[in-house]
């Protein structure tokens, strides 16, 4: 995907308790990235999570999958942009896509990460799969440049 396909774009610096005996990310810090990103995400869409999710439509996402490729290394230090759209709405679940892109000290030709999230939607006092609010899909689609696929 191009840069422009992503309208939410979180930047942050790799700090030394990130990195492993290698001197590299350790895989695991690179789903924490991604987090952040999910939560500037719903800043975005004007839905601060959780108050202004599971408080407004007495529902919560839940995490089902999640897809990384490990296509380079970020180091100590290194400035990073994580990408982040919504690639698809379901009936129930939202399917985001990520990528992590160093910045600087020199930039990559390609990402260095390259992940998908499927969150499920459910109602919060029976704990069973919900379809999505309408609001939200109406704000995702307001906020992304490339429309998700929906169905």
């Amino acid at each position: 995907m191009a840069k422009e396909d992503f309208n939410c774009q979180h930047r942050l610096r790799v700090r030394w308790a990130e990195v492993d005996m290698q001197k590299v990310v350790f895989n695991g810090h690179y789903l924490t990235y991604i987090d952040t990103a999910v939560a500037e995400y719903w800043r975005a869409i004007g839905l601060h999570y959780p108050e202004g999710y599971v408080e407004r439509y007495a529902n919560d996402v839940y995490l089902r999958k999640a897809s990384v490729e490990y296509l380079g290394s970020a180091r100590y230090e290194d400035d990073l942009c994580v990408r982040c759209r919504t690639a698809k709405l379901g009936r129930s679940s939202m399917t985001f896509a990520f990528e992590i892109w160093r910045e600087a000290p020199v930039p990559p030709a390609a990402p260095l990460i390259t992940a998908e999230l499927v969150y499920v939607n459910v109602e919060v006092a029976t704990m069973k799969p919900a379809p999505l609010p309408e609001d939200l899909r109406a704000r995702v689609r307001a906020f992304e440049r490339m429309p998700p696929l929906e169905g």
